[in-house]
């Protein structure tokens, strides 16, 4: 109990630090949310414009009567939702290179906490920086249309909960080895560009037809952050999400998701503890 008590300490301590600089960083949070709305704006409002409503003429996920579809603008908020949720997960991840390039690190690893314990405070203040950012855009989402039951709410969170857990897992895993912010810039677009893009496909209505757009559905199976995006479409549209865009069960979502948690933080935590 006593060594159980000791990590949770050690991790808490990480975490409290990395949710402090955010706080105290007020730029950080207007920042982001003022450039949620202008890319909301542009693409939502401006783009859909041009697109109209998706999906219309199919029928909800549970199947029954058609829909009219869904205005573009709440057919990507999700998504949107989820891009910020991925940013702020893998950038706030480069604090772990920073300290360790500029000294902080090694005065932290020569105390009595494991590293065990500095690397799942890493991951929980991670994920609460993602999760304080998207509570920031969900304050927009009643102005594009999206309204919540209590049901809905919840299952928002737990999705967010684990996307930001998983993603931050992954950029933990990232940093783990790196020495410098330029390898871990470098590393870390590497990574995340590859799931941006694929990511893409998640704001489009369809993947399209032929090989390219098969071979780029596939691919994006591969890609953590399309199972978050899926899962959040059907909890925040609900009967409304058109039966044709929906990709899996939320279910299998939030499951794929937790298996993808669980191996990046076991694998993060290794590298992380093997550290010079």
């Amino acid at each position: 109990m006593t060594v159980f008590a000791d990590l949770m300490a050690g991790a808490y301590t990480v975490w409290y630090r990395d949710v402090l600089g955010l706080v105290t960083d007020r730029s950080r949070l207007i920042g982001s949310l003022v450039m949620t709305a202008v890319m909301l704006i542009g693409l939502g409002f401006g783009l859909g414009g041009l697109i109209g409503k998706v999906g219309a003429g199919a029928g909800g996920p549970m199947g029954g009567m058609s829909v009219p579809g869904v205005p573009f603008v709440q057919f990507i908020f999700p998504a949107m939702l989820a891009m910020t949720v991925l940013g702020t997960a893998l950038q706030s991840t480069m604090s772990m290179v920073y300290d360790r390039e500029f000294g902080f690190m090694r005065k932290i690893l020569v105390a009595p906490v494991s590293r065990t314990s500095v690397a799942l405070g890493k991951v929980a203040g991670g994920m609460t920086i993602a999760l304080i950012q998207a509570a920031l855009m969900l304050l927009v989402a009643p102005f594009v249309g999206i309204h919540f039951t209590l049901g809905s709410a919840l299952l928002v969170v737990l999705v967010l909960v684990v996307l930001a857990a998983t993603i931050t897992s992954l950029g933990v895993l990232v940093a783990s080895r790196q020495t410098s912010q330029q390898g871990f810039q470098l590393v870390n677009m590497l990574v995340m560009m590859p799931i941006m893009m694929l990511s893409l496909g998640s704001f489009l209505p369809s993947f399209g037809s032929g090989m390219m757009a098969s071979a780029f559905k596939i691919a994006s199976q591969l890609n953590p952050v399309t199972y978050g995006i899926d899962a959040l479409r059907q909890a925040m549209l609900g009967a409304a999400m058109p039966a044709s865009l929906v990709l899996h069960p939320v279910t299998l979502d939030v499951l794929v998701l937790c298996v993808l948690f669980v191996a990046f933080l076991v694998l993060g935590v290794r590298l992380f503890a093997k550290q010079d």
